[in-house]
Parts: structure tokens; C-alpha cells; sequence
């Protein structure tokens, strides 16, 4: 596969999302039938590597009164005992064996590996279900195993190409940076801004305990890559920034020059918040 010839959906999510017609040269084998739940396994190419128990005793409860509703997309196995290789739907797999299903309802489709991985990875990401570091993992897996660009991995995804690029640019952090990304003590926006820090672990953990808004974190990693006067500069700076926003109510952003001109932006949403600060500023 040559890289930048993707377009659109891949042809595994066109038979899986009914986007495509059969070719006339080559029917898709597309059929619904009842399987033992032992005959599936694993998708090696699943991108999404943490299952909450709970969510899965949650949906294990519902698939207990309601049965499964919609089936697992599979396809067949390449190789080991089990007959199906899992497509999507691996969570609604774990939670039936929780359920005491003996057969479920699968789709069974004819996909190529990377046909697989697109389905992967596309619906955990229309389902929220990937953190940071996972949705990561699966596009570096579309670039390096299967020569997608980013350009043909933001068409794939539908996702901005600063997205991927800046997404993939997350597995740069340390590990352990990376670990609090799984865990979801660190959102990716906080940790964006460490991207390329020597400094990066410790700045993170500050970040966690001291609960910093991404904002926060852009202006905090922006003082930290200066000289020891400049951090200390910018630390001042925040403080009376945030100072004067507690006393505001408002949003306010210092903007402060080497040679310390500049200019103080105070942010309002309505005519109120405008005559309030009018007033403060004419007040003799």
C-alpha cells in the first residue's frame, strides 16, 4: 500500500458502515450467524488495551436482561484454536462471557489486517473509548505497519491533521508521563505543552497535584524554558493575573514584553459585565 492513496473510509469500515457496493469481480462475504462464545479471540490489532471492570459489569447486567443487541464484527482466524479473530465489539465480548452466554451474534467479514485495524481503532474513537495514549498507539500502527500519512490517517479518522500529528507527538513523553495519560490523571492538554521538556516528569506531577488547567500548563511550561529571571517574571505575573481575575470574576491575560511594556486583557460575555467594568475603571 503506498502512502497518501487513502480516501475516505478504508474499505473494512464501507462493508462494516454499508458505504460501499459489492464489487462485481469480488462479492464481500457479509453474514449474521450465532457463534460459541469460545470460538472468538482477541483482535491483535486492538488499539484500546484497558477495560474498566465496572463499566463491564455494568454492560454485562444490561446483556444479562436485554441479550446483545448488536453483534460482534469478526473475522476468520488466521491462526490458533478459536475459528474468529474479533473486529470490534471486544467489550460486549469480555461482558458476555461475565454474563454466562455460551453463543453470540457475530457479523462475519472477509478484512485484510489493516482493513481490521481501521475498524478498531475508528469505532473505539466514535465511542470515546480511547485514551490519549491508545488512540496514539493505533495511528502510529496505520503509519508504520501500513504506510498510512498522517494526511491519510486525518481523512481515515476524520480528525484534523494537527490532531494526529499532535497525538502521536504524546508517545515522545517520558514513561511515566505517558503512564499518567493512561491512567487519566493527565488529559492531553496538559501534558501537550511538555512535548520536548527535559523536565517534563517533574512538571507533570506538579501539574496532578496542583490540579493546573491546560492554560495554566501552557503558561507554566512557557516560564520554565526561560532564563531564572524571566521564570521568575512570568511566576509574578501569573499570580497578580490570577489575582485580579478572583477579584473580577472575569478572565484577564497579561501580556508582558522584555522590557516590561505590554498589555493587560480583560475578557467580557455581556453589556452587564462591560458597564461593571467601565465602572470599575472610571471610578474616581
Amino acid at each position: 500500500m503506498s502512502k497518501g492513496k487513502k480516501k475516505g473510509l478504508g474499505r473494512g469500515l464501507s462493508a462494516l458502515f454499508g458505504d460501499e457496493k459489492p464489487k462485481e469481480e469480488k462479492k464481500e462475504n457479509i453474514s449474521i450467524n450465532k457463534v460459541l462464545i469460545g470460538d472468538l479471540s482477541r483482535n491483535p490489532y486492538q488499539p484500546r488495551q484497558n477495560f474498566s471492570e465496572e463499566k463491564l459489569e455494568e454492560l454485562a447486567n444490561s446483556i444479562k436482561k436485554n441479550g446483545i443487541i448488536q453483534p460482534i464484527a469478526v473475522r476468520p482466524s488466521k491462526s490458533g484454536s478459536e475459528k474468529y479473530e474479533i473486529v470490534a465489539g471486544e467489550r460486549r465480548w469480555l461482558a458476555a462471557q461475565k454474563a454466562g452466554l455460551h453463543e453470540i451474534p457475530v457479523t462475519i467479514l472477509e478484512l485484510s489486517d489493516v482493513e481490521s485495524l481501521e475498524v478498531a481503532i475508528v469505532e473505539n474513537i466514535q465511542r470515546d473509548d480511547l485514551n490519549p495514549i491508545e488512540e496514539a498507539r493505533g495511528y502510529k500502527r496505520l503509519n508504520s505497519e501500513f504506510d498510512y500519512d498522517h494526511e491519510s490517517i486525518s481523512k481515515l479518522m476524520s480528525k484534523s491533521r494537527s490532531h494526529i500529528s499532535n497525538t502521536l507527538r504524546l508517545l515522545t513523553l517520558p514513561q511515566d508521563v505517558i503512564a499518567m495519560l493512561e491512567e487519566g490523571t493527565l488529559t492531553s492538554g496538559q501534558a501537550r505543552p511538555l512535548i520536548g521538556l527535559s523536565n517534563a516528569s517533574s512538571i507533570a506531577e506538579e501539574i496532578v497535584s496542583k490540579n493546573y488547567s491546560a492554560r495554566k500548563v501552557e503558561y507554566l511550561t512557557r516560564s520554565k524554558k526561560g532564563t531564572s529571571k524571566e521564570k521568575k517574571e512570568d511566576a509574578n505575573i501569573l499570580k497578580t493575573q490570577e489575582k485580579i481575575e478572583k477579584v473580577l470574576g472575569l478572565k484577564i491575560r497579561i501580556s508582558n514584553k522584555k522590557n516590561n511594556s505590554g498589555k493587560l486583557i480583560i475578557e467580557y460575555k455581556d453589556l452587564d459585565q462591560f458597564e461593571m467594568i467601565s465602572k470599575l475603571l472610571t471610578k474616581h
